[in-house]
């Protein structure tokens, strides 16, 4: 059996940033042995690019902020001809009473709001300014004194910002629950801006006074500007399989792992399920970026207390409706990144993306293109429903929001229904990421990458992958410094 240096369980987008970074950094790549090993038939994990009809979505993540280090490995793979843009400018939208609300982007945009009453942006101004009482409270203390999303912004900056423009960013990011996410975790960098400043304005300041000066930019790498999103002219895919293709046959389709077993020599086993039937290999260091769900029983029986803190995050479930109509069924001229939907406004879809106004050449001529999320940490019913049923809740609500009244049917182009969609970064995060560092101090060369840790958009993904891929190597260099010190 050939012993690897580096087995990589699951060939989502975490997993093949950090194969990548590992075979680009290593001292002499030709001799670097890694393993990819992906339970699916395709590489991507949930990205999923679709193209059928003349239509092109996504029933996954549906764009990217361009990161640094995202912008640097679509560049590595050949991609940079490919990238696309969406225009910075366009506006998002709130459904709020009845009426889309533009998001306020600017101070100014803030003033003229009919978001938020007057008394509203009174309190958010003063809030931001630190006029804020301190966190305290008997419900504080049975937390261990960390606030929920609802608590901290509650306090910064009232309630009308809470409900109105927080509430529906968290359901369209996390599909996360305010009253249960973890504000520390969620919003870390607004909530270390509090801490530094003692309001959020000043805490903006001088967080920016104290960020480290840029490293010059990469000239091959294309500049981009605050606010934009990005894609690929052939959708998301287009990452993952590049990348997968640079790897080569170091990528194995279809390989299930089904056992991780540690030997003598401090090495671990795999056994996977294959085609081939049953296969084994051997490795130095092995990195699982499986969900938590699935990491907790590949290491409930080398470390019953990671496995259980594994077990304690939550991921509930999310569909992705992708509709398309024809533009005589719309009620105006779609511009725009799309809307989100407050609770309580007498509408189930958490959000909207105006899949057309954000890429073009996606849809035919006279269509547009809705991708629609519903269900999450607020509606857990959602997983009862047949895809029938959840286009019609969709359908209904857009007629409510976007369509003229009384319009056919929609093209279906897609409901997917992920049935653990997002991983929740609820109270008692950080204590879980604990305990799980802890534990795993007892399986060294073992290390876990997925979005339960550190964030959940496709750039966070990028970076940690990075960051672990240093670790990773940095582990194998030492181990091989031992073995020559013998």
């Amino acid at each position: 059996m050939e012993l690897l240096d580096t087995l990589i369980v699951g060939a989502g987008i975490s997993g093949l940033s950090l194969a990548h970074a590992l075979h680009k950094e290593a001292t002499n790549p030709s001799s670097l042995k890694i393993l990819v090993a992906e339970s699916q038939g395709r590489v991507g994990g949930n990205i999923t690019t679709v193209t059928a009809e003349g239509f092109l979505w996504e029933e996954g993540p549906n764009s990217f902020s361009p990161t640094p280090e995202l912008m640097k490995l679509a560049v590595d793979v050949g991609l940079k001809q490919e990238l696309i843009f969406a225009d910075r400018k366009l506006p998002r939208f709130v459904y709020w009473q009845k009426k889309l609300q533009p998001v306020p982007m600017t101070p100014p945009a803030m003033i003229q709001s009919q978001l938020l009453s007057f008394p509203g942006k009174l309190r958010a101004l003063f809030g931001a300014l630190g006029f804020v009482a301190p966190a305290m409270g008997a419900g504080l203390s049975q937390q261990g004194n960390e606030e929920t999303v609802s608590q901290f912004f509650r306090r910064h900056l009232g309630t009308e910002v809470m409900q109105r423009l927080v509430e529906p960013f968290v359901s369209g990011v996390y599909a996360g629950d305010p009253q249960q996410l973890s504000a520390a975790a969620a919003f870390g960098r607004v909530a270390k801006m509090a801490d530094l400043g003692g309001g959020l304005m000043a805490g903006a300041l001088l967080s920016a006074r104290k960020r480290p000066k840029q490293v010059p930019a990469d000239p091959n790498v294309p500049k981009t500007r605050p606010g934009e999103l990005g894609s690929f002219k052939q959708g998301l895919k287009a990452l993952p399989e590049a990348i997968a293709a640079k790897l080569g046959d170091r990528v194995k389709l279809n390989w299930h792992l089904t056992r991780l077993q540690r030997t003598q020599r401090e090495t671990y086993i795999a056994v996977f399920s294959t085609p081939e039937g049953q296969q084994e290999v051997e490795a130095r260091t092995v990195v699982l970026t499986t969900p938590a769900y699935v990491t907790a029983d590949l290491l409930q029986p080398l470390q019953p207390e990671v496995s259980s803190a594994l077990q304690a995050f939550t991921y509930p479930t999310v569909a992705c409706v992708v509709l398309a109509y024809p533009h005589s069924d719309l009620k105006g001229k779609l511009v725009g990144f799309g809307n989100l939907i407050p609770r309580g406004q007498g509408i189930r879809t958490l959000g909207t993306i105006w899949t057309s106004s954000l890429f073009a050449d996606r849809t035919p001529a006279g269509w547009h293109t809705l991708t629609s999320f519903i269900g999450g940490a607020t509606d857990s019913e959602i997983g009862n429903l047949d895809s029938e049923q959840i286009v019609r809740e969709v359908h209904r609500d857009l007629s409510r929001i976007l369509l003229k009244p009384d319009v056919p049917q929609p093209k279906v182009l897609a409901v997917n229904v992920w049935k653990r969609a997002i991983p929740q970064y609820n109270l008692g995060h950080f204590d879980r990421l604990q305990q799980i560092d802890e534990g795993l101090k007892s399986l060294p060369g073992v290390y876990l990458c997925s979005n339960y840790v550190g964030g959940v958009a496709l750039g966070d993904c990028v970076r940690r992958g990075f960051d672990r891929a240093r670790e990773v190597g940095e582990y194998l260099q030492n181990k091989q410094s031992d073995t020559r010190s013998i």
